[in-house]
């Protein structure tokens, strides 16, 4: 089970998952309330690694901006890769 670092940007004119020089960054629409922009963060992140929204488990920063998700299934390593294939999606 791998691992990855994410800052989420909530409240974006235009959502996107990005793989910068700063790490991953993912903008979501919804507001940082009752964990949506979580739960949106999570969905898009799934997308962009080609994987189901169930295997990925938020494990910590539930009420912070930098959060850490573990994806079932995929090492750091294929995580890095996916990412780093897709630039800015």
């Amino acid at each position: 089970m791998g691992a990855i670092t994410v800052r989420v940007k909530p409240g974006a004119s235009r959502p996107g998952v990005e793989n910068g020089a700063s790490g991953v960054v993912i903008r979501v629409r919804s507001a940082p309330e009752a964990g949506r922009a979580t739960q949106e963060a999570r969905r898009m992140l799934a997308a962009a690694l080609g994987v189901a929204p169930s295997r990925i488990r938020l494990r910590s920063g539930a009420s912070s901006r930098v959060k850490l998700f573990e994806v079932d299934g995929l090492t750091a390593e294929e995580i890095a890769m996916r990412l780093g294939a897709m630039g800015t999606v």
